[in-house]
């Protein structure tokens, strides 16, 4: 889809912003597709859980992010440190390796950067991996991870997650909204990134992006929701968070790259949630394949998202902490709104995940 295509279809769905590649990320890319491109679908079964640790691990670390290794209800993980992070709040990254792959100290750096720019602490933990352990306990680690955090005193908390852990952080949502406790703990918000929200594989962009997308080929990605699933039924709702009940779920937003043969999943998935009353939104980046976000230092794409991603969660945050810093936390936040209200995101739209007492404290700073 062109340009042109891709503005009308912004304007008949406001909830979906496209970004146009910036043209000194179209010279990046063409050499990152050069790499990648000989090794296309090449990457299958544990064997490549080494390789994949290694590209994952290859982000640059973020300036000013401390780590520390912790174990939350016996998942172990790392904390991601910003500078003078926000009090009472947290942020839960699920990490991404499609069920099979990844772990918690290769994903780091990459969480560390979202962590800085959301002014917040984040932890990734290490769920349980397929084919070892096929679902559900990848969902059910999300869930007693999320929880412990809570025990541990922590107020507000958000969820990330990228891919496949978008998929959990999705799930994670849907699971926690549907318990009969609703005085438990919500989530203030989740942001996904190219998420696998459908895997059942019914996406059109299996198709029409299949020459696009320089990482992952439909047999290659069948097998790996296979070992996950272990003849579950695709269509479970955790499973695949696409076909949950979607109402009461708080603020998403999602972020994907144009060239992704998952990229009906992100679409398909904010639809839905806009048509049950979600406020949710997704941002499609021209020129950009799957995990983009990683390169952050390489590509403007990769730190506008971080942009829009800090100002989202560090409102969200600073919203639902209400301490005696509360208006310092506002202030500080709105800098954050107004930075990227100059750039691709409107402001009204980056404050759609507050109340109307915090925008109406945004708007007099």
């Amino acid at each position: 889809m062109n340009s042109a295509s891709h503005a009308a279809a912004s304007a008949q769905a406001p909830w979906c912003v496209v970004h146009p590649v910036a043209p000194r990320d179209q010279t990046v890319m063409a050499e990152m597709r050069a790499i990648a491109l000989p090794n296309k679908g090449k990457l299958r079964g544990t064997v490549a859980r080494v390789a994949f640790d290694g590209i994952i691990g290859s982000t640059s670390a973020p300036p000013g992010v401390t780590f520390r290794q912790d174990t939350i209800r016996g998942l172990d993980g790392w904390w991601c440190k910003p500078v003078d992070p926000l009090p009472n709040a947290a942020i839960l990254h699920l990490h991404g390796g499609w069920f099979n792959w990844g772990t918690a100290e290769a994903f780091r750096h990459l969480v560390g950067h979202i962590a800085r720019s959301a002014g917040a602490t984040a932890f990734v933990p290490n769920y349980r991996l397929a084919p070892e352990n096929p679902f559900p306990a990848a969902v059910d680690d999300a869930l007693a991870c999320f929880l412990g955090i809570h025990e541990r005193g922590i107020r507000a908390i958000a969820v990330t997650g990228d891919s496949a852990g978008g998929n959990l952080a999705l799930s994670l949502l849907s699971l926690i909204a549907t318990r009969s406790d609703k005085r438990a703990v919500q989530p203030i918000g989740a942001v996904a990134l190219s998420p696998v929200t459908d895997l059942a594989m019914t996406g059109s962009s299996w198709e029409s992006r299949a020459d696009a997308d320089p990482f992952f080929v439909r047999d290659q990605s069948t097998a790996l929701i296979a070992a996950y699933l272990n003849g579950h039924d695709a269509a479970d709702p955790i499973a695949s968070p696409l076909y949950g009940s979607l109402a009461g779920l708080p603020p998403i937003r999602v972020h994907l790259g144009d060239d992704e043969v998952l990229r009906d999943d992100s679409l398909r998935y904010v639809q839905r949630c806009v048509a049950a009353g979600v406020d949710a939104t997704v941002d499609v980046w021209e020129g950009m394949p799957h995990g983009f976000i990683g390169h952050v230092g390489q590509l403007e794409a990769s730190a506008e998202v971080l942009k829009a991603i800090g100002a989202f969660l560090s409102a969200s945050a600073a919203c639902c902490c209400r301490s005696p810093r509360g208006f310092l936390l506002m202030k500080w936040s709105a800098r954050c709104l107004l930075s990227a209200a100059n750039r691709h995101h409107g402001f009204d739209r980056v404050t759609s995940a507050l109340d109307p007492a915090c925008v109406k404290t945004h708007r007099l700073l």
